[in-house]
C-alpha cells in the first residue's frame, strides 16, 4: 500500500469523505486520481462500495482494510520512534563533541518540538557543568557559550560563526539508512 492509498484509507476510516469530490478536495488530488485509488483499493480488498441510491455510494473499510491500516500505522509509528531516537542520538553526540571542545553554556533558540529533543539529549549526555539557556528571541548578548538554533531562515549574522550551530543542518546529516 502506498502513501496515497494509506491516506485515503485513513480518511475513509474516519468517514470524512462522503463522495469522491470530497475525497479529492481533502487529499488535494484530481478526481480521476481519487477514482483510480478507490478502484485499486477495492481490487485489493481493502474497501468496498455500497450503493446508497442511483447517484450516491459509500465507501467502507473491509476487515482486510482495517488490518492493513493498523499494520501500516504501527509500522509508521515504530519508524517515527526509531527516527526520533536516531536524531536524538546524533544531537547527543553533537553536544558531547561541543562539550569536549570546551563549551559549557548552550543557548537554545529553536522550535518547541526540537527544543524538547535537544533538552532530552543534553540530559542523556549526563555531562557535568552544563548550563542550558532557552532563548525566545535573539536579542540576548552571549558573553560565553554556543548558540544552537533550530529555525529555518533566521538571521544569525550578528553572532560569531564559530559559536553557532544550525541544528537543522546537523540533523539533516542523520543517516536514515540506519532505520
Amino acid at each position: 500500500m502506498d502513501e496515497r492509498e494509506f491516506e485515503l484509507i485513513n480518511i475513509l476510516g474516519k468517514q470524512l469523505g462522503s463522495n469522491q469530490r470530497d475525497l479529492s478536495r481533502q487529499m488535494d488530488l484530481s478526481l480521476g486520481m481519487v477514482n483510480m485509488l478507490i478502484r485499486r483499493l477495492i481490487s485489493k480488498g481493502y474497501i468496498r462500495m455500497d450503493r446508497l441510491n442511483k447517484r450516491n455510494v459509500r465507501y467502507i473499510l473491509t476487515p482486510k482494510g482495517i488490518t492493513e491500516k493498523l499494520r501500516k500505522s504501527i509500522k509508521y509509528t515504530v519508524n517515527t520512534i526509531n527516527s526520533f531516537g536516531l536524531i536524538k542520538g546524533n544531537v547527543k553526540d553533537l553536544i558531547i563533541r561541543l562539550y569536549n571542545e570546551g563549551h559549557r553554556v548552550f543557548y537554545l533558540f529553536c522550535e518547541p518540538d526540537l527544543l524538547v529533543l535537544v533538552e532530552s539529549a543534553v540530559k542523556d549526555a549526563d555531562l557535568s557543568g552544563i548550563k542550558v539557556i532557552v532563548l525566545h528571541d535573539l536579542s540576548v548578548r552571549m558573553e560565553e557559550g554556543i548558540l544552537l538554533t533550530g529555525y529555518e531562515n533566521i538571521d544569525v549574522s550578528g553572532f560569531d560563526k564559530n559559536r553557532h550551530v544550525d541544528l537543522l543542518f546537523e540533523i539533516a546529516k542523520t543517516d536514515v539508512t540506519k532505520l
